[in-house]
């Protein structure tokens, strides 16, 4: 059942939801979650079975703003606080060392937490309604089958859980891709996941480099374990490949016939008709992130066997963009 999300009676709706146990869709700028009370282990194991995802796997903790930290971490380093105040509210996920014994099943057993605070309206109408209970946060991974594509907009949610489901329609994800991951348990940030905000004003804020995962960590000293970071992930049901505007012209040449194809590009001054969709890629980051998931399952939608993708621009506001894509296309 979808109900508006800027209507109180809404609001006390999905309170009494997360109160009694159940799960919620709620949108977020970055895109629709999941959600259950993050305390609440019972709750959280029906996340878990409701996407397929293995209980290892943690989820993000969502809470109305700072005060709530202190409940989920252990310690919080001064480049993380400043962070905090920079970004949040926000697309920025931190991950601590967590408080023992507090959201085990939310961390998946880890040792760390991950803690991020949403912008979105409804998603802080509705925090900010479940802390007097107390309710400290929210485990909301995002509202789609486990690996598959994140969803955008409520009718998304409910084509993945169907009606039974709760969910909140807050209109379409302004920001589309999940929200930076920023380790913050190795003395300085480590990027675990790409996304809006990039290293270079995580850096500008807190006056420390931005590691590379690959660079600090190794299988001697293992990366937290956080959202969204497999291999493999995002994956609409068609084969996505990515290549560049020359590979994909050929392609287009020598490889539709006997084949349903659709086409995200930039740069392609003619795709052929027959046989083809296209959508041509906008040039700015920002809004191709908000489209990218749409577009995927618009593809998917259609039926198609492909998906084909321009490799988008080298630079760091695409990296987000990048990312998904190429978890996208990992089979």
């Amino acid at each position: 059942m979808i109900l508006p999300g800027d209507a109180p009676e809404s609001i006390v709706a999905a309170t009494l939801c997360i109160r009694s146990g159940r799960l919620l869709g709620l949108p977020t700028e970055t895109v629709y979650g999941l959600a259950a009370n993050a305390d609440d282990d019972a709750a959280v194991a029906k996340i878990f079975q409701a996407k397929g995802r293995p209980a290892d796997h943690p989820l993000i903790v969502h809470v109305a703003d700072i005060s709530a930290v202190a409940h989920y971490a252990s310690e919080v380093p001064e480049f993380a606080r400043q962070l905090m105040q920079a970004f949040w509210p926000g697309p920025l996920t931190l991950i601590l060392p967590r408080r023992p014994g507090v959201a085990n099943a939310t961390a998946g057993g880890n040792p760390t937490i991950g803690l991020r605070c949403p912008s979105h309206p409804v998603a802080q109408a509705v925090l900010k309604a479940l802390m007097p209970l107390p309710v400290w946060g929210l485990a909301a991974p995002s509202a789609n089958q486990f690996g598959r594509v994140s969803p955008t907009t409520a009718v998304h949610v409910q084509g993945e859980f169907g009606d039974d489901l709760l969910i909140l329609d807050g209109g379409a994800c302004n920001v589309g891709i999940e929200s930076t991951i920023i380790d913050c348990t190795r003395g300085q940030p480590v990027l675990l996941r790409p996304g809006a905000i990039t290293p270079e004003q995580v850096q500008a804020v807190c006056g420390l480099r931005v590691l590379p995962e690959d660079e600090l960590f190794s299988s001697v000293l293992p990366a937290p374990k956080a959202s969204g970071t497999l291999e493999s992930h995002y994956a609409p049901r068609a084969r996505v490949r990515l290549m560049d505007a020359k590979q994909m012209q050929a392609a287009l040449r020598d490889d539709v016939l006997g084949t349903s194809v659709a086409v995200w590009h930039r740069s392609l001054l003619q795709v052929p008709a027959a046989g083809v969709l296209s959508q041509r890629m906008p040039s700015d980051a920002t809004i191709a992130a908000r489209q990218l998931f749409a577009v995927l399952r618009a593809f998917d939608f259609q039926g198609v066997a492909q998906i084909w993708v321009e490799i988008p621009p080298d630079a760091s506001e695409w990296d987000g963009v990048r990312d998904r894509l190429q978890r996208a296309a990992t089979i």
